[in-house]
């Protein structure tokens, strides 16, 4: 597509919703009118343009809080964006790791409400930490002191998970399969891996063959 199968309002604008790429979060709201459309896409990071400074804008150009963009999707009409990014840092301007971090109902809610709800809770809250990296949290420290930490921890969690499988020990066990998944989680935030692409991984092993 080209922007011109875009439709802009009378303003010249279009509504982008920033999305995390992996946590699948929404981070913010802009907006871009042609000219940030097309820079968002010539220089692979989000441009948008300020309608109380009537300006465009770089995001980060200040802060150092890039956006790089994964993907940018336009619905039926063409008259919306969604914009998937790797986040360098937070994407508000509080410093909190999504713009929407304020509830109606005075919570703060991550992921959907089922029985898998928690592994996109864990995915989210994750994200957050490695954008405001929080003095004194545990993820904080994980990230700050790199792959190595963070590997050894997985391996030492799967260890851990072998040896109470062993002994046939379930109470343990299910406290151990947590920390490992939660230190995977954090493995995967590292090295940029979506995990939906793990899923599709899964999908695609168990969708049925054509004879």
């Amino acid at each position: 597509m080209n922007v011109d199968d875009l439709t802009f309002d009378d303003k010249g604008l279009i509504p982008a919703v920033v999305q995390d790429a992996q946590s699948k979060e929404v981070v913010t709201l802009a907006y871009m009118n042609r000219e940030s459309f097309e820079k968002t896409v010539e220089t692979g990071e989000t441009w948008f343009y300020s309608r109380s400074r009537q300006e465009l804008w770089h995001k980060g150009a200040t802060s150092g809080h890039t956006q790089k963009v994964v993907d940018i999707r336009y619905d039926c009409d063409g008259d919306a964006l969604v914009v998937l990014v790797e986040l360098k840092g937070p994407a508000c301007h509080t410093g909190k790791y999504s713009c929407f971090f304020e509830s109606v109902f005075g919570k703060k809610i991550y992921g959907a409400s089922d029985r898998f709800g928690i592994i996109a809770t864990l995915e989210a809250l994750i994200a957050e930490r490695e954008a405001e990296m929080p003095e004194g949290a545990y993820t904080t420290y994980l990230f700050e002191k790199g792959v190595d930490k963070i590997l050894k921890k997985v391996g030492e969690e799967a260890t851990e998970v072998v040896i109470a499988a062993k002994n046939r020990d379930a109470e343990e066990l299910k406290w151990e399969v947590a920390d490992l998944l939660y230190h995977l989680l954090v493995l995967l935030r590292e090295q940029k891996l979506p995990l939906d692409e793990v899923l599709a991984v899964l999908e695609e092993r168990h969708r049925p063959k054509e004879e």
